[in-house]
């Protein structure tokens, strides 16, 4: 059985693009070999920025041959079926066969398909992969029409086994297959021979590739920490910087320089991003002082000077490039210091939304919410609005202007520097907290208070437009928002109703002022236009606009009015409902979070329809606890007597057309497992209900617990439906009682099993 080794080569492929790249064409060539019967042992695929490498081991050499049978129309069928069978099948009339069947002589295709040659298939899908590669982006170039992410040079595909090697041949537009490829574009160019892949790799390193990309990595990685470490430095941990570096070099060459002394108190966030997305430099930090002090370079050539010269020019670049960012950072030092107001009157001009106003909005919004929630996470109200109203002044510096990535640590800086207090300055970076899954949540009460206020005034906003995430849209990133609500709510384990949060009298105020101001604007727009187009004696021009353009704008204007007058007047109807709404929308994003930690969906169900369900932290307090109590045994069998019990019932009251929800007395007990349980509801209940008050839901649970050994024993020698109505009433009550208390923890009912 041979082996198959592919090779597309190539100018150089963006990083970016190479692993998926590869996978790709590992995917649509062992595809389609197997759609055409071709199967094998193995396949690795393999990229470098020049090329894109598959092996196949222990693939079959021809595909088998198949014996197919199709059956027809009936003897006696129209002739112009019999024609579209015949097309169909490639036979003629001659060679089908009659063969009776249930409804008569029917006529039968047999097909026989003999194999083919594995070079002859792979050529075919090799082809058909090449010419309709699925590149993000692609060139055309020459005269060919195929199209390629850079000019394709060569094709390298061969078969080899202990016989020996064969080209498999392929030709696209006026590349031709071959069993040639090159190495290293600098230390080794020309072409290479290679008879296997164990060769082609062997000889690929000796001439300066490393064609595995994780190897590549690996040894990037181990020089620039070993360079680091013998200076007592440590490397800045970026994978996806280091995946990107492996991708743009076939041999790796590890350089550190040095970083110009009149740049090293730039903030630590500025350097290495302004390192990482200009020049693809790792930093290299000082783990005494946090200072990044040096950085490192891949080359992908090795120099006689061993780099010196390549680490001369990249140093004048980056000197370059840190001299603008000095620049920003000491104009945005001067404006933070006199009070940052420039930048805060500047995000009046930028728009958040175009139904929802300007950042400068959205910060009032934030500010006033802040101060409701603080006194709930324990902050400061004035601190919290404080903070809020400044945590954003960064969007508006030159810093994240140039490097939008560090919005809201720029802040923290500038914050420092305008004289404010520590736990104030923090919360320019905390309150976009958390944004992703592994994220940190913010702990400092300031911090949590403004976090929520950010993301809770998002959700309401955007649910008052209607623009809610759909599907797997969410342009909003609304989705984002809720998990970060509720992970500051139970990582910091606070006591915060939803709906409280949600009905805010300040979210209500903002927003309703906020569209009249809206609808004042447009109306004041539409005035102005008629006003021009009604004026005969009005001069059109290119800056003015021409008589189209004006009414165009117009009614544009007039749809936009009567956009923001419907969400206004459906404020009074429309917003008390968003509260609740919002907060089924914060259940799903829960019920996701808590079944990735475990819990069944159904213990999840019966705890979100208790009451009180708007505090999350209760809500996870009594879910976490019910799932620990129904994997015990006690747990399990006390479930199923509950449901037992709730059929009897329900199936009674359905009967009798009446509820039996009170009245059971102890003296019509006839049997002493009656007034056990007689006993034990009583007592569970009095451990239960002072056990929920105090919200110890684990308690609630042991003492409910108790109740397992009298439900069984009481189903066990006792009849329900007795023949006495007195009695059968009684025992009845006395189901509802096990029904209510069990329903006071948790809606059992919801519980599966």
């Amino acid at each position: 059985m041979p082996d198959l080794l592919i090779e597309l080569f190539s100018e150089e492929i963006p990083a970016r693009m190479q692993a998926k790249a590869a996978a790709d064409l590992q995917k649509r060539v062992t595809d389609g070999l197997v759609e055409a019967g071709i199967t094998y042992a193995g396949a690795r695929a393999y990229s470098t920025p020049r090329r894109l490498t598959l092996t196949l081991s222990d693939m079959l050499a021809r595909s088998p041959d198949l014996r197919e049978e199709r059956k027809g129309p009936r003897a006696d069928a129209p002739e112009k079926a019999l024609e579209g069978f015949l097309r169909s099948t490639g036979l003629t009339k001659d060679q089908l066969e009659l063969r009776d069947d249930k409804k008569g002589q029917t006529y039968f295709a047999v097909i026989d398909k003999p194999g083919r040659p594995a070079a002859d298939i792979v050529a075919e899908v090799l082809e058909d992969t090449i010419r309709n590669f699925p590149w993000p982006k692609s060139m055309r170039w020459g005269a060919g029409s195929l199209r390629w992410v850079r000019p394709l040079h060569r094709i390298l595909c061969i078969t080899y086994d202990e016989q020996g090697t064969e080209i498999v041949p392929v030709t696209v537009d006026h590349i031709t297959s071959s069993d040639i490829t090159e190495g290293h574009r600098f230390m080794a160019p020309g072409e290479i021979k290679v008879t296997s892949f164990e060769d082609y790799e062997a000889k690929l390193k000796k001439a300066h590739v490393v064609l595995d990309a994780q190897e590549r990595a690996d040894h990037i990685w181990a020089d620039a920490t070993s360079m680091a470490f013998a200076q007592g430095l440590e490397v800045v941990d970026d994978k996806g910087l280091l995946a990107e570096v492996a991708g743009l070099v076939e041999w790796p060459v590890v350089l550190m320089g040095e970083i110009g002394e009149q740049f090293l108190d730039l903030p630590p966030e500025v350097l290495q991003s302004s390192m990482k997305e200009h020049q693809k430099f790792f930093s290299v930090r000082n783990p005494k002082t946090g200072r990044i002090e040096k950085f490192v370079t891949v080359a992908n050539t090795e120099t006689p000077d061993n780099g010196a010269t390549i680490l001369a020019g990249n140093q004048k670049v980056l000197a370059a490039r840190l001299a603008d960012a000095v620049f920003f950072w000491e104009n945005d030092l001067r404006i933070a210091k006199e009070g940052m107001q420039p930048w805060l009157d500047s995000l009046g001009k930028v728009t958040f939304h175009n139904k929802l106003g300007t950042v400068a909005d959205q910060i009032d919004r934030i500010a006033a919410l802040s101060r409701e929630i603080a006194p709930v996470v324990g902050a400061d109200a004035d601190a919290a609005e404080k903070a809020a109203r400044i945590a954003k002044a960064d969007l508006a510096s030159e810093m994240v202007y140039e490097f939008p990535e560090l919005q809201g640590i720029m802040g923290r800086y500038y914050i420092e520097r305008a004289g404010e207090a520590p736990e104030i300055a923090a919360v320019a970076e905390d309150h976009y907290a958390p944004l992703g899954p592994s994220d940190d949540v913010p702990t400092a009460p300031v911090s949590v208070a403004v976090a929520l206020a950010e993301k809770i005034d998002k959700l309401t906003a955007f649910w008052a437009i209607d623009e809610k995430p759909t599907g797997s849209k969410d342009p909003f990133a609304l989705r984002r928002a809720a998990l970060g609500v509720i992970r500051l709510v139970l990582e910091n384990n606070l006591k915060l109703s939803i709906l409280a949060a949600l009905s805010s009298e300040s979210l209500t105020k903002q927003v309703t002022e906020l569209g009249k101001t809206l609808l004042s604007d447009v109306s004041s727009k539409i005035e102005e236009i008629q006003k021009r187009l009604s004026d005969p004696n009005y001069v059109w021009t290119v800056l003015g606009g021409t008589r189209e353009d004006k009414e165009k704008e117009l009614a544009d204007l007039k749809i936009r009015r009567e956009e923001v007058g419907s969400i206004l007047s459906n404020y009074q109807t429309w917003f008390p409902q968003i509260p609740s709404d919002l907060l089924s929308f914060f259940h799903d994003r829960l019920k996701v979070y808590l079944r990735d930690q475990g819990i069944r969906h159904d213990v999840i169900d019966a705890c979100l329809a208790m009451p009180g369900n708007d505090d999350l932290t209760l809500l996870v307090k009594r879910a976490n606890a019910l799932s620990d109590f129904l994997k015990t045994d006690d747990g399990e069998n006390l479930l199923q007597g509950f449901k037992r019990a709730n059929n009897i019932l329900s199936q009674a009251e359905e009967k009798d057309g009446v509820e039996y929800s009170y009245g059971a007395d102890v003296k019509f007990a006839e049997t002493d497992e009656e007034r056990a349980l007689f006993k034990a509801l009583v007592d569970a209940d009095a451990e239960i209900t002072p056990a929920m008050q105090d919200e110890d839901f684990a308690k609630a649970m042991t003492a409910m617990a108790a109740l397992r050994a009298p439900i069984d024993a009481f189903f066990e020698a006792v009849q329900v439906n007795a023949d006495s109505a007195t009695i059968r009433r009684n025992r009845l009550n006395l189901l509802s009682r096990i029904r209510t208390i069990c329903l006071s923890v948790a809606d059992l009912t919801r519980v599966e099993g």
